[in-house]
């Protein structure tokens, strides 16, 4: 199998400006990132994040386009979505104290659901990416980082988590 590799929790927005804003001064560096994550199979995102991504492109798809970006979207970006992304699969079972104490940290109702789910599905991924990092760097317990910044650092400076995420208790 190769030598171990940082396993990447992306955020929505990393997705929102790929597939809508061609023209942002991000977007290379965003698509060679999102480029790198499929290469290496290391990619992780939440059906929170999936859903979120479905209700932002909503406005501009019509039902079949959003129903094919539903289904497509981890074959599209070499990404695994978790839980797994299924119109039979439950949202998952989140307690409000939870999601309460995050939002008492000044965290939005949309990213308090995503770390909830992350830390329940994916407890094993300790690097988070998002243009948004500041807003993750004391919920998230590994390392935040921007896309730009994660092409840029070396490996050994990736791995700052001395342990994956906390399972919710």
């Amino acid at each position: 199998m190769g030598p171990k590799q940082d396993l990447v929790l992306v955020d929505t927005n990393v997705f929102v400006i790929d597939l809508r804003y061609k023209r942002d001064t991000n977007f290379e560096v965003n698509r060679a990132f999102l480029d790198h994550v499929s290469e290496k199979g290391n990619g992780f995102t939440t059906i929170v994040n999936l859903l979120e991504l479905c209700g932002i492109l909503s406005i501009n798809l019509n039902e079949k386009q959003l129903i094919e970006l539903w289904f497509y979207f981890q074959d599209r970006y070499g990404v695994v979505v978790l839980p797994v992304p299924s119109f039979e699969t439950a949202f998952p079972v989140i307690e409000i104290q939870e999601i309460f104490d995050l939002m008492k940290n000044r965290t939005s109702l949309g990213d308090a659901l995503m770390i909830s789910v992350a830390k329940k599905h994916l407890p094993f991924v300790t690097t988070m990416v998002s243009w948004d990092d500041s807003h993750f760097e004391n919920i998230f317990p590994g390392t935040v980082m921007t896309p730009e910044r994660f092409l840029k650092e070396p490996k050994s400076t990736k791995r700052r988590s001395p342990s994956p995420m906390p399972k919710p208790g």
